[in-house]
């Protein structure tokens, strides 16, 4: 599994890593307790950690993070990266420092590698936050720091709330069919040595049912769609994708998409095939 730094931690990550959010209806029944398909998902994360994968993205609002401590068991603390999200709600110091003990507290850690606002929320000044999160790196709980789901300004405005760190990743939903970011937020990334996380990877699975043209470059590369569209992702520097955990043999065919790269010949065929103005998924909460 292919290695590159993660912004500007000077931690080297896999390129390719495992999310774990389940859908809306997931979450809804999860929040209650019921958690459908428990012991397939714990699976699915151990097969990902198994073949080489370090990289492991959950969020206090997926109902997860439980699953995420028990793919971890018996594993090397220092050889995973660890990345969690704190609920738009919780943005206030007192909340997010609440937040951010429980969550610590359900992954069973002392630590996450990187501590992430999971959306932005106008109605909390981006300084009260950005001081809670410094605060709790300075007390060894947090790593590094990111956002997700937020606009380039946004993101530039969070930067600048930050008294003496930086922001390490942005995370947003990108992938073939939906590349719009290409317009501002990835060469931003790429400039400021921001690592991007993207989630759908896979265009929500629209990917893995490829087009004519498609099929042709897996054929060449004798490669799935799945690892196809995984690859022209990761070739990027700033980038690293993050398919969800749902099913093992998933994430044993998601490990195919690293260690190899496609021609730059494919790579424009595809762009050509998926323009930056084409299909677009849902927004994932």
């Amino acid at each position: 599994m292919m290695t590159k730094e993660f912004g500007k931690t000077g931690r080297s990550v896999t390129e390719i890593g495992m999310g774990t959010y389940y859908d809306k209806p997931w979450i809804r029944v999860a929040k209650h307790g019921w958690s459908m398909g428990a012991r397939t998902k714990i699976k699915a994360l151990r097969a990902g950690l198994d073949g080489g994968i370090k990289l492991v993205d959950t969020a206090e609002a997926y109902y997860t993070e439980p699953f995420v401590a028990k793919a971890m068991k018996g594993r090397k603390r220092d050889d995973l990266f660890i990345a969690t999200k704190v609920w738009l709600d919780h943005l206030h110091h007192d909340d997010l420092v609440t937040a951010l003990a429980k969550s610590l507290e359900r992954l069973e850690l002392s630590y996450v590698d990187l501590y992430q606002i999971h959306f932005p929320n106008g109605s909390v000044p981006l300084k009260e936050t950005m001081g809670a999160m410094e605060e709790m790196m300075d007390k060894g709980k947090i790593r590094s720091i990111g956002v997700s789901n937020f606009s380039l300004d946004q993101m530039i405005e969070a930067g600048s709330a930050l008294a003496k760190s930086e922001i390490s990743s942005a995370q947003v939903n990108y992938s073939l069919i939906h590349r719009k970011f290409e317009k501002d937020i990835i060469p931003y990334c790429q400039q400021n040595k921001i690592a991007v996380l993207a989630y759908y990877p896979l265009g929500h699975g629209i990917l893995t049912k490829p087009t004519p043209k498609m099929e042709e470059v897996c054929r060449r590369n004798a490669k799935t769609p799945a690892q196809v569209a995984l690859n022209w992702l990761v070739s990027k520097p700033s980038v690293f994708a993050i398919p969800r955990a749902s099913r093992p043999s998933h994430v044993i065919e998601n490990l195919g998409g690293s260690d190899w790269r496609l021609s730059e010949s494919d790579r424009a065929e595809l762009e050509k095939e998926f323009p930056i103005d084409g299909v677009q998924p849902a927004s994932k909460s």
